[in-house]
């Protein structure tokens, strides 16, 4: 039961992994953008009682692997951070406001998949994400050079 979560009436696991864009796949989640993103998903994960098991902010993409209550749908969920993250990175960063001349920062649609027993391996797809980022921007600067 270790894994488990608990409410007033229920034990629960929710566990989903999501995935989603920003607007056309730019490459806009770097530096500043980046770290910003990453504070900004947290808090708003603490305010909705979501545990974020592990993230990874790309820079064309988001990975999140989270425990959510069941009283909150995955839609929910992603309708609140896409909407909410978009919103303050707006606010934020008038350079975003230029490149997505709309009120939209994301791409429409999203990846989600429950995560059972094996969330290792989930886990650990996420934080390799970051790995590999790395080590393809190692490649490329080697190559210029």
């Amino acid at each position: 039961m270790e894994n488990y979560r608990k409410l007033s009436h229920v034990y629960y696991r929710c566990d989903y992994h999501f995935v989603w864009i920003p607007k056309y796949r730019y490459s806009v989640l770097t530096g500043a953008v980046k770290e910003r993103i990453k504070v900004i998903l947290q808090e708003l994960c603490d305010w909705m009682d979501i545990i974020l098991i592990e993230g990874a902010v790309c820079r064309d993409h988001i990975h999140l692997y989270v425990s959510v209550p069941p009283k909150l749908s995955p839609s929910l969920v992603m309708k609140i951070l896409k909407g909410k993250s978009a919103e303050r990175l707006r606010d934020e960063f008038p350079e975003l406001r230029k490149r997505y001349w709309g009120m939209h920062i994301w791409a429409r649609g999203y990846f989600v998949s429950t995560v059972g027993i094996d969330g290792e391996v989930i886990e650990n797809y996420v934080r390799k994400q970051v790995e590999d980022e790395v080590k393809e921007h190692q490649l490329r600067v080697w190559r210029e050079i």
